[in-house]
Order: structure tokens, then sequence, then C-alpha cells
């Protein structure tokens, strides 16, 4: 059996964005590697999201190169989740066997993986119920489902509870520990200090557009190195 392709590391290399005369990414400098779970955090207009979608190729750089470790990611070796997520109209598993089916699984693999996928976030019992009337937390819970099923080797996650009550959230939370359990690499940013404690084991923190930490979660909470991470953790409310 050939051994599976690696993606990781991803290295960045002075990479920026500009858009509209603005500089939202800053020359970054950042290597992205296995096994821990990566939290990005700063305030609004940081570049988070900017950064993330650089990562997964939805945005082109305007300077500096993106690198993974083999010349091109496929669509079941990574996957991301948006804060609000694109909900096809149609049921919650025929969602799901939509993505696989862009994946390139075959058709007799995806109603079964579908069904495994949505037990895994507690949702089988509503599989044929139409995925645009369920709630903000199944909906996210669906997409973390989409995402799990194409078995990817990292998982991007942009504010994934931002819009979600404590209770849907802690919900999410315990669906991404059981990804990462299975193996797949996490970076995921959110606003929340409580959530970034719980989730993380690395700490990327960014300030306009610029990474000014990376290091551990234990070691960034307990003696940040930046005033401006310092003044984030002290005055930042832990839901948002």
């Amino acid at each position: 059996m050939a051994e599976p392709r690696r993606l990781l590391p991803l290295q960045m290399s002075e990479v920026s964005y500009r858009i509209n005369g603005r500089t939202l990414i800053d020359r970054i400098d950042l290597s992205i590697r296995t096994g821990t779970r990566t939290v990005i955090l700063g305030p609004n207009g940081a570049g988070k999201s900017v950064l993330m979608r650089l990562a997964h190729g939805l945005l082109e750089p305007t300077g500096g190169q993106i690198r993974w470790n083999v010349p091109e990611a496929r669509p079941r070796e990574q996957a991301m989740v948006f804060q609000r997520p694109v909900m096809l109209r149609r049921s919650a598993r025929a969602n799901i066997e939509y993505a696989l089916k862009l994946a390139g699984v075959p058709a007799g693999q995806r109603a079964e993986r579908a069904m495994a996928a949505l037990a895994r976030v507690g949702l089988e019992t509503i599989a044929h119920n139409p995925a645009r009337v369920l709630s903000g937390g199944e909906q996210q819970r669906l997409a973390l489902a989409r995402a799990w099923a194409l078995e990817p080797q990292v998982l991007f996650l942009d504010e994934p509870t931002a819009s979600l009550d404590p209770g849907a959230a802690r919900e999410v939370e315990a669906i991404i520990d059981a990804i990462h359990a299975a193996g797949t690499k996490i970076v995921m940013s959110t606003h929340n200090l409580g959530q970034a404690r719980r989730l993380a084991d690395e700490i990327l923190y960014l300030q306009a557009g610029r990474i000014e930490e990376s290091t551990a979660a234990a070691e960034f909470f307990r003696q940040p190195r930046s005033a401006h991470a310092a003044a984030f953790i002290e005055g930042e409310l832990p839901w948002r």
C-alpha cells in the first residue's frame, strides 16, 4: 500500500495580502505542523480570517509564497468550516454526500460515510431533514460532519462558535476535540479566550496583520511577551 501524502508542514514565507490600498496581512513567516491544535487570536481586523483563507487557498497572496509539503492539496485532504456555514437546499445527509462527490469518493460509499459522519456529531436522527431549517448549532455540527467525512489531514475553523449560545458552543468544541483525537490537524480562529484556553496547544497572536506571538498556549496565557497580547488577555471578555 502506498504511503499517504503528507500535506504538512505548510510554509508561509513573507506572505502579504493587500486589497484596495490596505495591507491586511503583512509579510508573515509561518510554519504549520502536525499534531498540535493551533488557535489564532487577535482583535477585530487583525487578519485572522484572511490568514486562514490564504492558508486554505481561497485567497492568493499578493506577496510571498505559500507551500504545502506536496505540490497540490486534493479536495479531501483539507477542509474549512466558517462561522456561518453554507447549507445546500437539500437534506442534511445529501449535503455531506455532495461534498463527498466533489472530493471524488465513489458513489457506493457516500451514503454510508455520510450517515457515519452524522452519527459522530449526534445528528443521525435528522439525516433527512432539510439542512436550511436546522438550528444554528445543528447547522454548525452538520458543517463539521461534512468536513470530517472527508477525513482531512488539516481542518481550518474560522470562528466556528461565534454566533452560538454557550450550550451549542460546547457541543461544537467536543466535536472539534474528537476530530483532533482522530488525527486531523486543527487550525482555528476565535475571539473567545476561554475557548482558546480549552482547545489550544499553541497560540498565534495577530495584530494588524503581523504575528506578534507564536508560542505554547500555557506560556501565552501565563506570560504574553507583547504588550498588545497582554492587553488583549486583560481586556477581552471570555465570550467575544
